[in-house]
């Protein structure tokens, strides 16, 4: 299942462009020439079937292909149609069983022709092994984190996980928050530049979904990317309790989009 070197050399790396819009542009970030795991900790039956919720321009699919073995099926989705062609032409047919779908979804920098908040994912229920949310639910609102969450849980086999990251704060320490507040934002003009979520809403929220917390690595700095695994509650993982943010202060901005994003690649 596993590709072989010939093929691996053989696969193109998106445009720096593309790479631009999702972050790191380096190389080292969209290979996987050992064909290790790509995610530390994970099982390898984890990797059988695999769901990326906003797979970009294939920066983890990139890596999966090179995997050791492969999965068996991956759908990568995506709100950048651009990307997303890119991977179709690119990617898909250099891995069988490999597929990648535009989410029409609005988003006024990547999307803004999207008409819907929100979308099914294009998926049956129970299907996945895995689903991998790298920097999407950092990118979405209250609303449409409640959704995607409930979409997660319908469509993860009873033995699947969750691998996301979120941005965390306690709205304890915001008196002036009302009971439905349960997020801030960075950017008055496009709130999904960032999207910090509360951290007891977030385990509730999961938990009305049928989902519990089963590990958590911790931001590298305070209030940054938390990656959280998540299974359903019937899951024989026991449950941990979210650890509290105590890393050091820094600084790590997300990128700002350049003029026409959404049509970076789109034919």
């Amino acid at each position: 299942m596993g590709a072989d070197v010939k093929e691996t050399e053989a696969l193109p790396l998106p445009p720096e462009e593309m790479r631009r819009l999702v972050g790191p542009v380096e190389t080292v970030f969209f290979d996987n020439p050992g064909g290790a795991p790509v995610f530390a900790g994970l099982p390898h039956e984890a990797y059988d079937e695999v769901l990326d919720f906003g797979c970009g321009c294939g920066r983890i699919a990139r890596q999966l292909i090179q995997q050791t073995p492969r999965p068996r099926r991956y759908l990568g989705i995506d709100i950048h149609e651009g990307m997303i062609q890119w991977c179709q032409k690119n990617l898909a047919p250099r891995a069988p069983g490999f597929r990648f779908e535009h989410h029409d979804v609005y988003n006024r920098g990547l999307n803004p022709r999207g008409a819907r908040r929100h979308l099914p994912f294009p998926a049956p229920d129970r299907s996945f092994s895995l689903v991998n949310a790298w920097s999407v639910f950092t990118h979405v609102l209250e609303d449409q984190a409640r959704h995607y969450l409930a979409e997660v849980s319908r469509v993860l086999r009873p033995d699947g996980l969750l691998h996301a990251t979120w941005f965390l704060f306690d709205k304890a320490g915001f008196p002036m928050m009302q009971d439905f507040q349960n997020a801030l934002f960075i950017n008055d003009e496009d709130p999904t530049n960032a999207v910090v979520f509360d951290r007891d809403w977030l385990v509730r929220t999961a938990a009305s979904v049928g989902l519990k917390l089963v590990a958590a690595t911790k931001p590298r700095i305070r209030g940054y990317h938390w990656i959280l695994v998540m299974a359903h509650a019937s899951h024989p993982l026991p449950a941990i309790p979210l650890p509290e943010d105590d890393g050091p202060l820094g600084v790590n901005r997300p990128p700002l989009l350049p003029p026409d994003a959404e049509k970076i690649g789109r034919d």
